[in-house]
């Protein structure tokens, strides 16, 4: 069964982002659960930003479970990404992943690589930066392994990066390594821009698809756009996925409506 998650940031630099709660993961974790959801996933600025026993005991005293942690904040904050030429600055990038990895893992929730997997350009071409990503994909997989969760890996719209771009992009890459620890983030709104059907997009991905970003066309909540959400269930449920719809989304018109909308819909579309 399809479980629901709602996103909560902490991250300043990231302000106006596509996160529904922001700033106090207390405030975030209890709205969650009074609305029904069953997990939150968080994007925080580093691994210090808020302790694990704190979290935990959040999540703990309001039934709900940590979905996936962000690392985003390594690109937005300090500018680190994979594809970087220089091996000093892909090593940090790779650091910083470990340590949310790790952070993630010790709640039992994997981190998810958006943003930090960078682009291929200048000196950079696109075999080298596929071959870097990879190379940081399998190790940062294999750290994640200890704590049972796989890594996330988020192919983006082209706006966003030029390497991965479909989740049949994501595939691709990812075979080259078949004993990888490493799953597919399918972000509806990417993929509204990128796949000719969401639908067969979602079936190009099938068994390697280990999270769904659920949110609308235009990145507003869940059934504030012209989303077609029967043909992404029936799609989800043919692959047989069943881990999280999280909704990274806009706070619009605001975060509490941003929730609300999002769970009723999901449970229209899930349940």
């Amino acid at each position: 069964m399809i479980r629901s998650a709602v996103t909560i940031s902490l991250v300043e630099q990231a302000r106006g982002g596509p996160f529904v709660f922001w700033d106090d993961v207390e405030a975030g974790i209890r709205k969650a659960a009074e609305l029904g959801f069953d997990a939150v996933e968080l994007f925080a600025p580093g691994p210090d930003a808020v302790s694990v026993e704190r979290v935990r005991s959040l999540l703990d005293g309001h039934g709900l479970k940590m979905a996936a942690v962000g690392t985003g904040a390594g690109w937005v904050i300090h500018k680190r990404q994979l594809c970087d030429p220089d091996a000093a600055g892909r090593r940090a990038a790779i650091d910083f992943i470990r340590s949310m990895i790790d952070f993630g893992g010790a709640l039992g929730a994997p981190a998810i690589i958006g943003s930090m997997q960078g682009r291929w350009q200048g000196e950079v071409t696109k075999p080298a930066a596929l071959d870097m990503l990879l190379e940081a994909l399998v190790e940062l997989g294999d750290h994640a392994r200890q704590y049972g969760v796989p890594l996330i890996y988020e192919p983006l719209n082209r706006y966003e990066t030029n390497l991965c771009n479909t989740q049949q992009d994501g595939v691709s890459l990812l075979e080259r390594h078949p004993a990888i620890n490493v799953r597919l983030l399918a972000d509806l709104f990417h993929m509204n821009i990128e796949e000719t059907s969401i639908a067969a997009g979602l079936r190009d991905g099938g068994r390697w698809i280990g999270h769904v970003h659920f949110v609308d066309s235009n990145r507003r909540p869940a059934g504030l756009g012209h989303m077609d959400y029967g043909p992404v269930a029936a799609a989800l449920s043919e692959i047989g996925y069943d881990r999280y719809a999280s909704a990274e989304a806009f706070a619009y018109p605001d975060p509490d409506a941003a929730a609300r909308q999002t769970i009723e819909t999901f449970r229209r579309v899930f349940r």
